[in-house]
């Protein structure tokens, strides 16, 4: 890819997810203020307003169309923002659709890469040399569950995990960041190497991610993190942002 010094980022979002279109552009906006590059953020959606399985599967039916309207744009990576929506498709289907959405960009005549925050997050742990890690997520239980497996399938060890149980997406997105610096402490984090403190990128985060990974004393991401790193390689830049946690610190 030619280096060049404004880029589109396009995301493929659920109708009632917010949180994306404010994490993801807070995060390239910090890294604007120390690094030469501009970004502008485009967004395509698909319906889903409960987080289940069955709404999930018909939302991820609707994400081939979305590709193709953010190839219109011509974006120059897209991101799939929804990471139980990945997990719950069945173990390693974001390679799946990774790579048909990226067929449809292709078909379209302007081939972008597509990364998906289920597949960032995996990628994102494996680049911090993660094994042992504990997880924070909103979700009912039969899904938090679903994502364990699909992580463990991944080659991880997921020694804890905390499940908020919260079925409206928008009550997901409702959620007070600051509060994850007391809800992680109820995780038991004794072999833990690598803290995921959001593994939605429904669920605001970003606030806490600093004070918690100084408190924790371990390397914390979240769905959201993983998902901008993997934009900037995919787009090869460098992918340093202050405050974002040690997979955007810059030594990565």
């Amino acid at each position: 890819m030619t280096k060049k010094n404004t880029y589109r980022i396009g995301q493929i979002v659920p109708s009632s997810n917010i949180t994306m279109e404010t994490e993801i552009p807070a995060l390239f906006r910090a890294r604007e203020k120390t690094l030469p590059e501009r970004f502008t953020f485009h967004s395509a959606r698909m319906r889903m307003k409960k987080v289940t399985k069955e709404e999930l599967a018909a939302m991820d039916a609707a994400s081939d169309n979305c590709a193709l309207e953010l190839s219109d744009a011509r974006v120059d990576v897209m991101g799939y923002a929804c990471l139980v929506a990945i997990m719950a498709m069945g173990n390693g289907y974001h390679c799946v659709s990774q790579e048909r959405l990226h067929k449809k960009t292709i078909e379209n005549e302007f081939p972008t890469p597509v990364v998906t925050s289920a597949g960032a997050l995996i990628e994102g742990l494996n680049v911090l040399g993660a094994k042992n890690i504990a997880l924070v997520m909103p979700y009912m239980k039969p899904l938090a569950q679903m994502v364990v497996k699909y992580i463990e399938h991944e080659g991880f060890v997921v020694k804890d995990w905390v499940a908020l149980e919260i079925p409206d997406n928008l009550e997901v997105a409702a959620q007070d960041p600051q509060n994850l610096l007391k809800i992680y402490k109820r995780l038991n984090l004794t072999g833990v190497d690598t803290l995921v403190l959001s593994a939605c990128v429904q669920m605001p985060s970003l606030g806490a991610v600093a004070a918690v990974e100084k408190e924790a004393g371990i390397p914390v991401t979240t769905a959201a993190i993983c998902t901008t790193y993997k934009m900037l390689k995919e787009l090869q830049l460098d992918t340093s942002i202050p405050e974002a946690g040690a997979l955007l610190s810059g030594r990565y």
